[in-house]
């Protein structure tokens, strides 16, 4: 078996995923489950996640040939509002069941930024079924959207569906601003459309039944529905205006893109670009390199090798670690 390794995490809607391995050169294991991490009365429960982890990250530093883990990054989604148990308690419980002695915990949207773009300065767009921009100078963190699907994630996956939706449910009633391709489609997946609330609002999963329908929105405007692209061109907007608020004031700031969503493609990116040139007419965006999870891994390397250089937030990233680090960290950070 090899040294000290690490285990990066991904906690989001889907689910849980995990990879260990080493800060150099070495094999990686990966694994995932299916199962989301549950939300109560405390919040994001760390009880539900570590019986998830424990056994994962145990069968991945065997299958890594890991002797034992230096360090974990735990992404979590919903990490700023519903993170409190998980910043007082993971920490602890990792030590005491994988023995890791370094623990960083980052809200997804962290991750997602990292994954995207690296750990230098810029902004990224995190859309899927909801839309979170984040930015950074490397001082600090700004944040825009990702309020969920009933007050925000405006541009979002959600966001798109419901549009959609909205738009058939005009052509149903024969208001003006419907689209009478959008109900066909809608009508193909959800069934008729009268019957649509009842299927719809006693949903605890709505934010991903709603987002379910933004592909179709997407290919109703690739085949000239006028509706279907004024709503993709307007998520375009909100994307673009999220980005506004995070950009740092570089010369040529870099707007990473990441998120399902974008699997569109053209539909969706060419009103993005357009946008996009006019708030930030100096930006460069470029796809994402990597996802959450990379991002996570990328934190984790930073951590043990000694080059992490992002700012913490109590909110969105947070690092415990050994006696005397945080204080060595904040001595550099002033100079």
């Amino acid at each position: 078996m090899t040294g000290a390794g690490f285990l990066a995490v991904d906690s989001g809607g889907s689910g849980l995923r995990a990879v260990v391995g080493a800060a150099g050169p070495g094999p990686a294991a990966r694994s995932a489950s299916g199962e989301p991490v549950r939300t109560g009365a405390r919040g994001i429960d760390p009880d539900h996640l570590m019986e998830q982890l424990v056994p994962m990250a145990r069968a991945l530093c065997a299958e890594a040939g890991i002797g034992r883990l230096d360090t974990a990054v735990v992404g979590a989604a919903g990490l700023a509002s519903l993170g409190d148990a998980l910043r007082a308690e993971l920490p602890g419980a990792l030590a005491r069941e994988l023995g890791v002695r370094r623990v960083a915990l980052a809200a997804d949207a962290v991750t997602a930024y990292v994954g995207a773009v690296g750990p230098r300065p810029g902004a990224v767009i995190a859309a899927g079924t909801g839309l979170i921009a984040v930015g950074t100078d490397l001082t600090g963190w700004r944040r825009a959207d990702g309020w969920g699907h009933l007050l925000g994630d405006c541009g979002g996956g959600a966001w798109i569906g419901r549009a959609g939706l909205e738009a058939a449910l005009r052509a149903h009633d024969g208001r003006e601003g419907g689209s009478a391709r959008l109900l066909a489609s809608a009508e193909e997946l959800f069934g008729p459309a009268a019957r649509l609330p009842g299927r719809l609002y006693p949903r605890a999963d709505r934010p991903a039944v709603l987002a379910s329908f933004a592909p179709r929105v997407a290919a109703c405007a690739a085949d000239g529905d006028p509706v279907a692209g004024d709503v993709l061109r307007a998520a375009a907007r909100h994307m673009a205006d999220s980005a506004a608020a995070v950009c740092p004031d570089l010369d040529e700031p870099e707007v990473g893109l990441t998120g399902g969503l974008f699997d569109m493609g053209a539909q969706l990116l060419d009103p993005l670009a357009e946008e996009l040139a006019k708030r930030l007419p100096r930006a460069r965006w470029v796809m994402a390199e990597g996802d959450p999870l990379h991002g996570a891994a990328r934190i984790a390397t930073a951590l043990m090798t000694g080059t992490f250089t992002l700012p913490r937030d109590a909110a969105l990233l947070c690092v415990t670690s050994p006696a005397g680090e945080d204080a060595t960290h904040a001595a550099h950070a002033r100079t």
